[in-house]
């Protein structure tokens, strides 16, 4: 299986592919007898930065000037190793997205041919789990973080004051949610992926505020009786991640709700002063009759003002995940494997520069403690220095990915990605 060949890779153990229901409720009660949470707990242990936040270009032509520009031989070898990275990983992962493209085929709901068998309900649910604990370690491979339980009941309970738009999530009508993120950034959202400048209450432009973000976001979820959704989206608040699940009601805020009740009570004063008593005076209309004609006026228009905030809540919604989608299902399975490959050779590439710098290379066996410690601290010096950020990288995995690539695939079959 898929998963056998990617454990003999060292990707780590993957985490528990289905979250049930009833220990995230839990941890949402916990949220809310909270006062003000401003993270998930122990987040800072829970979420590791392990994305690489350079393309596998600009990588290479940086490490090309500061590690490998002593002379022409050099900078050939260099070169020379990453077309054999590439080379090398090119039919690995090609076969791999092929295997899980085949895999997910019977249960993909855009599929433009004609379906081999009808799958019950049961079937589809469990060729759902198969797909899912196959992706596992692609994910993991990119880089790609399994968001834990503490964070989705944070999600689903705090919300964000700048964020207009709520939404309720019933989870009863889930079978299974999984979130993956990569890329945590601190700052102002892009304001690409918005419908632009937020208003105040009075007309006037907000400031917008520093958030915790994600550059990616996967969200896998199944509604009883449907099907699986699979959708990857850009640049996502940790506290919005519920916005991004189907089959989730806009709701409107507390704030809103008293605002627009204020609202409503004070115009309706102020009509039934100024109409209400002339119209008691001068029609003669009883006192109950004019109340009861209020009363019903003032429910339809409170009907009308909150139908029309949920109706612009439901549109700025839409945008959200329009501007902000990336890919889904099948397409997704391209992106994820292809994201996969480039974190793959990235990690490479980094470890043979680096080691190429220590006066001697160890050999082709197990791998050194101390010589991966090493590795691991210059390489996150090294993407700290460059990018500013906190990167953890997998020093072990990229070691012996470099001894498989060193001593040739063909001596050890397990460690390539697609063997059985």
């Amino acid at each position: 299986m898929l998963g056998v060949a990617w454990a003999a890779l060292g990707t780590g153990v993957p985490g528990p592919p289905f979250r049930g229901t009833a220990s995230l409720a839990s941890r949402m009660a916990e949220y809310r007898r909270m006062w003000k949470p401003v993270e998930p707990q122990g987040w800072a242990e829970q979420y590791r930065e392990r994305f690489i936040p350079f393309s596998k270009g600009q990588l290479v032509s940086t490490l090309l000037k500061e590690f490998h520009s002593s002379g022409d031989a050099e900078r050939a070898s260099f070169l020379a190793f990453v077309a054999r990275v590439d080379s090398s990983l090119l039919h690995r992962y090609h076969s791999l997205l092929g295997r899980l493209q085949a895999l997910y085929d019977p249960i993909n709901p855009d599929r433009d041919t004609l379906p081999e068998l009808a799958l019950s309900d049961t079937e589809r649910l469990a060729k759902e789990r198969q797909v899912l604990a196959e992706l596992e370690p692609v994910l993991d491979q990119a880089n790609f973080n399994s968001l834990s339980e503490d964070a989705l009941a944070y999600a689903l309970i705090v919300h964000h004051p700048q964020d207009d738009v709520q939404v309720s999530v019933n989870l009863d009508q889930y079978e299974y949610i999984r979130f993956w993120a990569l890329g945590q950034r601190v700052g102002v959202l892009p304001i690409k992926s918005t419908l632009g400048p937020r208003k105040g209450l009075f007309g006037t432009a907000r400031t917008p505020a520093e958030r915790h973000y994600f550059k990616r976001v996967l969200v896998a979820a199944r509604p009883r009786n449907a099907h699986l959704v699979l959708k990857c989206f850009k640049d996502i608040p940790l506290e919005a991640l519920e916005q991004l699940l189907p089959a989730v009601r806009i709701r409107t805020s507390i704030f809103y709700k008293t605002l627009l009740n204020v609202t409503l009570v004070v115009s309706g004063l102020v009509l039934f002063v100024n109409v209400g008593m002339v119209v008691l005076s001068d029609l003669k209309i009883g006192t109950s009759f004019l109340l009861l004609c209020f009363a019903a006026f003032m429910t339809f228009r409170a009907w009308k003002v909150f139908g029309q905030r949920r109706n612009i809540h439901s549109l700025e919604l839409a945008h959200m995940l329009y501007y902000r989608s990336t890919s889904n299902n099948s397409e997704l399975l391209g992106a994820l494997v292809l994201r996969a490959q480039e974190e793959h050779a990235k990690e490479l590439i980094l470890a043979h520069s680096f080691l190429c710098r220590q006066p001697a290379r160890p050999p082709h066996g197990p791998a050194d403690p101390e010589t991966v410690a090493g590795l691991q601290e210059h390489v996150q010096s090294w993407l700290r220095l460059h990018s500013g950020l906190e990167v953890s990288f997998c020093a072990d995995r990229a070691f012996r990915h470099l001894l498989s690539l060193d001593g040739g695939h063909r001596a050890d079959p397990a460690m390539a990605p697609g063997s059985h």
